[in-house]
């Protein structure tokens, strides 16, 4: 696959995203520019400027809702302030005006998708593990809300919008992501630069990936098991 086509990709944050969301995207992506040279990305939020994550760490979103690029794919971070953002009416306005192109989250980030109902019929995943205080895990929240939503615990499903795990599964999704528009040979070479080759593979061989239209027993892609 031609690795100098121009695609582009966003990331949607909000105040209290959770910090190793946005690393494993842009970090991922940045680092894949080395061998993807009009690879760009984009970071959203509600208003351009800066933005308080988990833990007090502020970023500075370069672009509003308003004025933000189409891109190739969008996608969402997660964090303990997704539940506010669920509820951000200019934030499922924004979502729901992405489906021509790829949409997709991390960790809690599909329920800000569940939430706008763009999950609707579809199997997705989330972060399957309670955290600190939190009284259910995501995964279990999903699928008491959502009784449309068939929800499963998976290290990614990609279901026409793609949904990933928890937390350090950002890399994974980010990685797979880049596989869909440059070919699993760039991925994988990305993956190997990030020294992320191994964790990847172990992974995939742990974690069930839930991707239409393969029909054996785990959902599984041949392509995805372990090498």
């Amino acid at each position: 696959m031609d690795r100098t086509i121009r695609k582009s990709i966003a990331i949607v944050i909000y105040d209290g995203v959770e910090p190793i969301d946005i690393g494993g995207t842009v970090g991922v992506i940045s680092m894949a520019r080395r061998v993807l040279p009009n690879l760009a990305d984009v970071v959203v939020a509600r208003e351009a400027g800066p933005v308080r994550l988990a833990g007090g760490l502020a970023v500075e979103a370069p672009y509003g809702f308003a004025d933000a690029p189409e891109t190739d794919v969008t996608i969402v971070c997660g964090g303990p302030g997704w539940s506010s953002a669920a509820e951000d009416v200019a934030m499922k306005a924004f979502l729901d005006g992405r489906r021509s192109g790829t949409l997709a989250s991390v960790c809690t980030g599909a329920m800000i998708l569940a939430e706008a109902g763009l999950l609707e019929g579809r199997r997705a995943t989330t972060r399957r593990t309670r955290a600190g205080a939190e009284p259910v895990a995501p995964l279990d929240v999903m699928a008491s809300r959502h009784d449309r939503i068939a929800a499963v615990p998976a290290l990614l499903v990609d279901d026409g919008v793609v949904t990933g795990g928890g937390v350090s599964l950002a890399i994974d999704l980010t990685l797979y992501l880049l596989g869909k528009l440059y070919g699993v040979d760039a991925r994988d070479e990305i993956a190997g630069m990030i020294e992320y080759d191994r964790a990847f593979a172990a992974n995939r061989a742990a974690l069930l990936i839930k991707s239409g239209p393969w029909s054996n027993d785990l959902g599984v892609s041949p392509d995805y098991r372990a090498k």
